[in-house]
């Protein structure tokens, strides 16, 4: 799993960089599927998004820093 740290200050990440994007080679942050991410947001187990526009969804990275160091993988 990705290091907290590794993650910029503050700003936005969309979910194909969260759960990465194999047809364009972008790794995962959290190593799960986009399905199974999805199903974690709607549950309340993982956190809500933001909507930036019409078409736009992302989540902050404070809120991933925190899941991930929930997780038991951030280093700081």
């Amino acid at each position: 799993m990705t290091q907290s740290n590794q993650l910029p200050e503050t700003g936005f990440l969309r979910i194909w960089q969260i759960v990465g994007n194999k047809k364009t080679n972008i790794p995962a942050i959290i190593p799960i599927g986009r399905s199974t991410f999805l199903a974690g947001v709607r549950s309340g187990k993982f956190p809500q998004p933001v909507k930036l526009g019409s078409r736009t969804t992302a989540w902050t990275v404070e809120s991933i820093r925190e899941l991930i160091i929930s997780f038991g993988g951030g280093a700081e």
